[in-house]
């Protein structure tokens, strides 16, 4: 792991709790500050801050719920196109069974929004930026960083030629 990545790293372990606690706060509170700790976005997704212990692994198995874990660098990171394949091939799996799936990070802002951008790219055929005007109409405090919306072109870019590719392939069927 380079220098960088291990200091970033390191700054997300140390900064954890005391942005988590802040996280607490803005949900409880009361006012303009407030803000919701989940928003659905389609009859499939919800983007929310991450699930407390009260939900633990075992209660979430006896509830039949599965788990994908994609770790992003807390802060700082930037999901990988990979991941990002990952997660919206998972949430299709659950929309094809007319099920939900609950996407989150720490505070449902920003590594979380990003895959949910994604999902939307694919699903809906949009761009990037109606990606993410769309999440943030409905979560107003999201923030997706420079760096993610460029993961997202290209994530884009890669739906678009492989929908080209499907439209080519059946043409030339018929």
């Amino acid at each position: 792991m380079a220098a960088g990545t291990l200091l970033e790293a390191g700054l997300a372990r140390v900064l954890f709790y005391p942005t988590l606690l802040y996280t607490l706060f803005r949900g409880k509170v009361q006012g303009p500050a407030h803000r919701d700790w989940y928003h659905r976005i389609d009859r499939t997704v919800l983007l929310g801050a991450l699930p407390l212990r009260s939900m633990t692994r075992q209660e979430w198995r006896k509830l039949g719920i599965e788990q994908l874990r994609l770790s992003t660098i807390d802060m700082t990171g930037v999901p990988t196109l990979a991941n990002l394949r990952r997660g919206v091939q998972f949430a299709l799996k659950y929309q094809s069974l007319g099920q939900s799936v609950y996407v989150h990070c720490k505070a449902g802002r920003s590594r979380s929004a990003t895959m949910v951008a994604a999902y939307l790219i694919q699903v809906y055929s949009c761009s990037p930026e109606e990606a993410v005007e769309a999440i943030t109409k409905i979560r107003s405090h999201i923030y997706i960083r420079p760096s993610q919306l460029e993961v997202l072109k290209e994530f884009h870019k890669e739906t678009a030629a492989e929908a080209a590719k499907n439209v080519t392939y059946h043409m030339s069927k018929k």
